[in-house]
């Protein structure tokens, strides 16, 4: 919804500067006196910032407190904590097993360089993706609805045998 609203919006402002645009090219050719032109200008300015700042300090911060994602509001305690640790070329996981329709902890790092977490379902569809970097734990929580085999792939080059960097685990009901 975020991703329909922002691309609507930048729709909306790209075809009010196009229009504004068009508007100065049209009217660039008329000669007129420039002192009548400035008060109005300076008068528009000041109501300009003031609407900046009344309609743009709330909007930015109702926009930026949800970026980049919610605050992680703490993990139930229902939950199931699987430890990754990612290597070239191989995920060390401290289970493969975990239950569906409880959620999964992924306490996700990195032995040496930066890689891209995606977890796939059995149709090879991405569930769910993070990134594991050295010297930082990322956590990411997910709840799998179905039972099955997932793979867990690398979603970043991170050396010759990338494209083998393959783990799985079962969701088991």
């Amino acid at each position: 919804m975020d991703q329909s609203i922002a691309w609507q919006l930048s729709l909306t402002l790209v075809a009010a500067l196009a229009a504004g645009f068009v508007f100065v090219i049209a009217n660039a050719r008329q000669r007129r006196d420039y002192a009548p032109v400035v008060h109005r200008a300076y008068r528009f300015r000041a109501r300009l910032f003031w609407a900046i700042v009344v309609l743009g300090v709330p909007a930015t911060v109702f926009t930026l407190s949800r970026i980049p994602y919610p605050a992680f509001a703490g993990v139930p305690a229902n939950v199931q904590v699987v430890d990754a640790i990612g290597y070239q070329w191989w995920w060390e996981l401290s289970t493969d097993r975990v239950q569906a329709g409880q959620p999964v902890e992924f306490r996700l790092t990195s032995g040496d360089v930066n890689h891209g977490f995606g977890i796939y379902d059995e149709n090879l569809r991405l569930v769910a993706q993070a990134q594991a970097m050295p010297g930082y734990v990322n956590r990411l929580v997910h709840t799998f609805d179905r039972p099955g085999r997932y793979r867990l792939l690398c979603l970043e080059f991170c050396g010759v045998v990338h494209h083998d960097m393959v783990a799985e685990f079962e969701v088991t009901p």
